[in-house]
C-alpha cells in the first residue's frame, strides 16, 4: 500500500483492514465458543461468527460501490489480538469453567472494541465523503457490535460473581 492521498484512500484502507480483521476473528471466536462453559456465552459467540462474516460481506460490497479494489489488507492489529486471545484461552487457559468464561469474554471484547474503533472511523469517513448509504450500513454494523459487546459484559459479570464465591 502506498501512502493515502485522500480521505477516500484512507476510507478504502480502513475497510480493507477491517475485512482482514473480521476474517482473522472468525476462527478464534469459533474456538472460544467451543471452549465456553456457559451455554449463553457459547451461543453468543456462535452467533457472533455469523455476524462477523456478514460484516465482511458488507465491506466487500462497500469497496465495490466505492470503485475500490475488492481486496483485504492484512491487519496486524487484529493479528496481535488473535494471538493474545489464543494464548489466554488455550496455552494459559484456566481450568475452572467460570474463570475460563471470564477470560474468553475479555478476549472477545478486546477484538470487538478494535472493530468498534475501526467501523466507527470508517463511518465518520463515509459521512465526510457524503456516502449516506455507506454511513447507514456502517452504523448498523457498529450497533450490532455494541449489542454483542454489552451482552458479553453481562455474561462476564455473571461468571465473575460465580467465580468469586
Amino acid at each position: 500500500m502506498s501512502a493515502p492521498e485522500s480521505l477516500k484512500d484512507i476510507y478504502a484502507d480502513e475497510m480493507k483492514d477491517l475485512w482482514s480483521a473480521n476474517d482473522q476473528m472468525i476462527p478464534v471466536v469459533k474456538l472460544m465458543a467451543e471452549k465456553a462453559h456457559d451455554p449463553k456465552l457459547k451461543k453468543t459467540l456462535e452467533n457472533s461468527t455469523t455476524g462477523i462474516a456478514k460484516h465482511a460481506d458488507v465491506l466487500k460490497t462497500l469497496l465495490k460501490d466505492a470503485d475500490e479494489k475488492v481486496e483485504k489488507e492484512h491487519c496486524k492489529g487484529m493479528e496481535g489480538l488473535v494471538k493474545e486471545a489464543l494464548k489466554h484461552t488455550t496455552k494459559e487457559a484456566p481450568e475452572d469453567g467460570d474463570l475460563l468464561d471470564i477470560v474468553i469474554v475479555a478476549q472477545y471484547q478486546r477484538m470487538c472494541h478494535y472493530g468498534i474503533a475501526g467501523f466507527g472511523s470508517a463511518t465518520a469517513y463515509a459521512e465526510a465523503l457524503g456516502m449516506t448509504d455507506h454511513v447507514t450500513k456502517l452504523k448498523a454494523i457498529v450497533a450490532d457490535i455494541y449489542k454483542g459487546d454489552e451482552y458479553a459484559s453481562k455474561l462476564a459479570e455473571k461468571a465473575a460473581e460465580a467465580a468469586a464465591k
